[in-house]
């Protein structure tokens, strides 16, 4: 019988739940809107209507993600949890179906249709499906482990079908959507049939997983069995003296420790595991990791060496061939050859080459392996935070290995390697222990001979290894790390060394891993101008190389399209293989201005130019600072103001200025963490330009930090701030005067373009850089 009530209801979603009438249940509530629909149910007469969400994973559902036909539940008890977490006890009553949503917002409030349990009478059919019910239930309770006995009796005792049904499904370990069934099935009868359909096929999927366990159980028996028997052969063929396999294993090792040219201590650790090996038990566990220990140390090339090219011509030519400029680095291998050639007992010195990214670092030290005709070997220091990486694992448990260093020279075959450790600048540390110190005994050129790693715990020779390490900045390499290197700095290339390392290496590289040929590209040199110009803007020539490869690869499909075409890229078609231009170097500013003075700055990506706006505003003398400075830069600023202070009236200024005038120092690209003790001379520049309204020369860039009594001092880098102002079309540059000896660094082309003013003194820069200072001075 369906007795339709008009009853309103607040409405709580429950996730992968599914509750039925008498059957009593708790779970934890913890959306916003169910705790609102639970509190709206407590206030007036404990009833809540609950029904399932058809996809649990739903976090918000609305009414098309939830059941029609759900359970009137009355709340029994409430407990707040930790967490904003509600535990509800409730008991379900009655089925109901939503007729109507009455609102969605704060919680769902519903009006329902409540199916009570007809009273049914109680026919031979009921009955004979009721026992089958019960008897498969209790089939079911019998194959699984998860429902006790004990509730049996309880079953036995149910009259109404109904209420059976529903209280065998709440102890049912089945899916959600067959819940749902169940609660769906309004009539006792067809409760009934489909409960049975779905407990039959539960019986029988239980006992296939039991066939398939008494399978695995038998074969593990069986496995444990053959173990047992095949230890109880090994004692016997141990007793009546069976053990050539083992001698053999014996024999082959003395024969390769013997082959190895071992040092003395090498040589009796060696034979010290050896012998324990043999006096193992067979098939001890031990027995492997002493043979891996022992595979280590015979592999290892303890006396294996290259010999290197002396002919010191020769090796120049490998260099020249194969790196274009870099003139201090080849030198400084040349003079290492030279050196060589006289002392062949001199240490590997530890070379750090440090510029930004893609000046061709990695490139040079395999260079270096060529040309001294040594195995090349690398290992990346990025993001390393475990000592052991370095040192090796101790021995003490299975799975222990040696660490990278013993790897790679175990890789290279050698005991005199070219080493590179790429990215020493990035490693890291914590509760492992930190890589950069184990390190200090690797690059020490009084230690490396007896280099201890923990695995091997033998001293291991690494004297004769050339290491080169390889930085973005030295900024972040421990100041001891640091002291064992010779730096030897890699700065930005020029347009025309980008040129030439483009046309000579890049573009040959590209046409032979695109699958071309040279016939079949050509790319003038203006093009080759513009990519450098127009769609690069970097220190190295990665992005340049990845340019140069767009083009070859958008040629290779006109080749496929049309066989036999030659690809002809110029000026006039450059845009239809890189699309628009990205940068315009020319753009700097077209007039004289107030307050904005351009800036140099060093960063470990290479030079760039660092604009600096200063506006003042009628205030109270407050000095502002914004744009991500960092700490040096902000002690910079307070300093000049202190400086514009004291020398007001030599600069035209009002002596009263700071108490009536605010002024805010601003650099763009705030988003860009900005720091470095080069910019106090910009940004006092820019400060006497706002206050005094003389415009600042467009075509002018500066560096240099500045005292309190306005001395300029020195700064570095001046060769990438160099390169950037010329890059940005910036034809005067303003140094501090001890920085007049780094011009030998800057390249011949560079100088013939910029005019380099030099200054001791901030009068010195006011006077080129502000318009109308010269007549005032």
């Amino acid at each position: 019988m369906e007795e339709n009530k008009d009853n309103i209801l607040p409405l709580l979603t429950l996730r992968g739940i599914t509750i039925f009438p008498y059957m009593v249940l708790h779970f934890d509530v913890g959306r916003t809107k169910s705790i609102l629909a639970l509190e709206e149910a407590m206030v007036k007469d404990q009833l809540i209507f609950l029904v399932a969400q058809k996809d649990s994973k739903v976090e918000n559902p609305n009414i098309d993600d939830i059941y029609k036909i759900g359970c009137v539940s009355k709340i029994k008890q409430i407990l707040k949890l930790p967490g904003d977490t509600i535990r509800v006890l409730v008991e379900g009553l009655h089925r109901a179906e939503i007729e109507e949503i009455i609102q969605e917002e704060p919680f769902f409030k519903c009006k329902l249709s409540i199916y009570m349990e007809p009273k049914e009478e109680k026919t031979v059919e009921i009955e004979a499906l009721m026992r089958q019910a019960i008897a498969h239930f209790e089939e079911y309770v019998n194959q699984s482990n998860s429902i006790p006995n004990e509730i049996m009796p309880t079953i036995y005792d149910i009259e109404e079908p109904g209420k059976l049904c529903d209280i065998i499904t709440s102890y049912l370990i089945i899916k959600h959507e067959n819940k749902q069934e169940l609660l769906e099935a309004i009539e006792p009868t067809k409760r009934l049939r489909k409960l049975l359909e779905i407990i039959t096929r539960e019986i029988d999927i239980l006992k296939i997983e039991r066939k398939i366990g008494l399978k695995v159980k038998r074969k593990i028996d069986k496995m444990q069995k053959e173990y047992y028997l095949r230890e109880q052969l090994k004692v016997i063929q141990e007793e009546l003296g069976d053990k050539d396999s083992i001698e053999n294993e014996v024999e082959e090792y003395k024969s390769k420790i013997n082959k190895a040219k071992l040092p003395k201590e090498a040589k009796e650790k060696a034979l010290y595991e050896l012998s324990r090996y043999e006096k193992l038990m067979p098939g001890s566990p031990e027995g492997g990791v002493i043979k891996t220990y022992l595979d280590w140390i015979v592999e290892l090339p303890w006396a294996k060496e290259t010999k290197d090219i002396e002919d010191i011509k020769k090796v120049k030519e490998v260099l020249e061939k194969e790196h274009y400029g870099l003139k201090d680095v080849k030198e400084r291998i040349l003079e290492y050859f030279a050196v060589r050639k006289l002392n062949k007992n001199m240490k590997g010195p530890i070379l750090c080459l440090v510029g930004p990214p893609g000046v061709g670092k990695t490139s040079i030290a395999r260079s270096i392996a060529n040309a001294m005709n040594r195995k090349f070997v690398r290992m990346s220091l990025g993001g390393v935070r475990d000592e052991a990486e370095i040192r090796g694992h101790r021995r003490t448990y299975v799975g222990a290995i040696p660490g990278r260093v013993i790897y790679n020279i175990k890789l290279a075959g050698t005991k005199n390697p070219v080493f590179l450790l790429d990215e020493i600048d990035k490693m890291s540390s914590d509760f492992r222990g930190d890589p950069a110190d184990a390190l200090l005994e690797v690059l020490d050129a009084e230690q490396n001979h007896s280099f201890r790693d923990h695995y091997l715990e033998l001293p291991f020779d690494l004297s004769k290894v050339l290491f080169i390490t390889t930085a973005n900045t030295i900024d972040t390499i421990p100041r001891p790390l640091l002291d064992r290197m010779e730096v030897i700095e890699i700065s930005g290339y020029t347009d025309e060394e980008k040129f030439n390392i483009c046309t000579k290496y890049l573009i040959p590289r590209q046409i032979r891993e695109n699958g071309l040929k040279e016939e079949n590209i050509h790319i003038n040199d203006k093009a080759v101008k513009d990519v450098i110009n127009l769609y690069t803007r970097e220190s190295g020539v990665r992005n340049l190389e990845r340019k140069i490869g767009t083009i070859c690869r958008k040629a290779a499909m006109e080749i496929v399209e049309n066989p036999g075409k030659t690809v002809k890229v110029n000026q006039s078609n450059l845009e239809k293989y890189l699309g628009a231009p990205r940068y315009k170097y020319e753009e700097k500013a077209n007039k004289d201005q107030i307050g904005v003075v351009m800036g140099l700055a060093w960063t470990s990506y290479g030079g760039d130019t660092l604009p600096v706006e200063v506006v003042t505003m009628t205030g109270s003398g407050k000095l502002e600072l914004t744009g991500q400075l960092g700490d040096v830069m902000k002690e910079s600023a307070r300093a000049g103001y202190s400086y514009i202070r004291a020398n007001a009236s030599k600069f035209g200024i009002d002596e009263e200025f700071y108490k009536n005038t605010d002024i805010h120092i601003h650099v763009p690209e705030g988003a860009v963490p900005k720091d470095g003790p080069s910019a106090g001379v910009t940004m006092v520049t820019a400060m006497i330009s706002a206050l005094s309204k003389k415009p600042v020369r467009s075509d002018i860039a500066m560096t240099g930090e500045i005292t309190l009594t306005g001395r300029v001092l020195a700064i570095g880098g001046v060769k990438e701030k160099s390169l950037a102002a010329y890059r940005a079309g910036i034809k005067n540059i303003i140094l501090p005067a001890e920085n007049k000896k780094d011009l030998e660094k800057i390249p011949d082309n560079i100088k013939k373009k910029i005019k380099f003013i030099f200054a001791e003194r901030i009068e010195e820069v006011l006077k080129v850089a502000l318009k109308g200072e010269e007549n005032d001075n």
